[in-house]
């Protein structure tokens, strides 16, 4: 049976409390199963960890006494020993033994303003950040956990709202309050960041704020969502890149519209082929490929 010929449905499993204002986001640890973490406007972070025998969470940890103020992005490394956390106060923190005596390892201070989001590559050897000052920056992890700055990349005119690595390669996007996402590429391993493309409004982008990017599991498309309604899907030939042929565009798909009426802030594409998105109307919309030219969308209330 197709996946869209399938009922879906989004059941609570749970409610994990403990944070005493709003949360702004959640990451599963990629290297262990029934770890989440959570971080807040109470500048803190949570750790929470799924019993097997019961299957019932509990918060296991609590990141506290660094940040000053709201906690806005988390993002495990890939091997799941490292938690970089992106916080208003302007500062990134990277954090080990998060599960027992919880220390901040390293504190990144460089952006003029509030850090918005953190982002890891795929090998876990480059930190991606991005802020209120327009800037992204990309951070080289030396050994002891020491970090160095690879490249400051200052192709955006607002606010940068979002960092993401590609899944396989280290591509780098942003996306913006300018409307736009930018792609970041560097020909060699040495070589120097540089903006290879934007998508904006005059090549099928969105005409609004972007908040949000997500890649399917085979990382050859891209979903994005934006204060203009929309949920967008973009595609690419990954296979080129990945054999030394050089950058290959994105390119437009398909727009979904008409499912959500209030800003869409958050979009992800799940390893099953969901596309999830929640928006300031109160909803989550599901939506499965229909193995056309089109996206199915199923729209379910929460």
């Amino acid at each position: 049976m197709k996946l869209m010929d399938k009922k879906l449905g989004l059941v609570e499993v749970q409610k994990l409390e403990g944070h005493t204002d709003r949360v702004w986001n959640v990451a599963w640890n990629p290297a262990a199963d029934g770890v989440l973490a959570s971080c807040s406007a109470d500048k803190t972070v949570r750790i929470w960890e799924q019993s097997s025998l019961t299957r019932s969470w509990t918060c296991k940890a609590v990141l506290e006494g660094t940040h000053t103020r709201t906690v806005k992005s988390l993002a495990w490394s890939p091997s799941g020993k490292l938690l970089a956390t992106a916080s208003f106060d302007g500062t990134t923190c990277v954090w080990e033994n998060f599960a027992t005596d919880s220390e901040s390892v390293s504190v990144l201070q460089v952006h003029e303003s509030e850090v918005k989001s953190v982002s890891w590559n795929a090998s876990g050897s480059l930190l991606a950040t991005c802020g209120r000052d327009k800037s992204v920056w990309i951070w080289e992890i030396l050994p002891e956990n020491e970090f160095d700055c690879a490249a400051v990349l200052t192709g955006h005119s607002e606010d940068v709202k979002m960092v993401l690595w590609h899944p396989t390669m280290d591509v780098l996007f942003s996306c913006s309050y300018d409307n736009t996402i930018k792609i970041w590429w560097s020909e060699d391993e040495y070589g120097d960041y540089n903006c290879v493309q934007t998508l904006g409004e005059l090549n099928n982008g969105h005409s609004s704020t972007v908040w949000s990017i997500s890649f399917n599991a085979a990382g050859d498309k891209m979903v994005t969502c934006s204060d203009d309604l929309t949920v967008k899907i973009w595609k690419t030939d990954i296979s080129m890149m990945q054999t030394g042929e050089g950058y290959v565009p994105w390119t437009h798909v398909c727009t979904l519209s008409g499912f959500h009426d209030r800003t869409i802030y958050s979009v992800h594409w799940s390893r099953d082929g969901v596309i999830a998105s929640g928006a300031g109307d109160d909803t989550i919309q599901l939506y499965v490929d229909s193995n056309s030219d089109s996206v199915c969308p199923s729209p379910f209330y929460l």
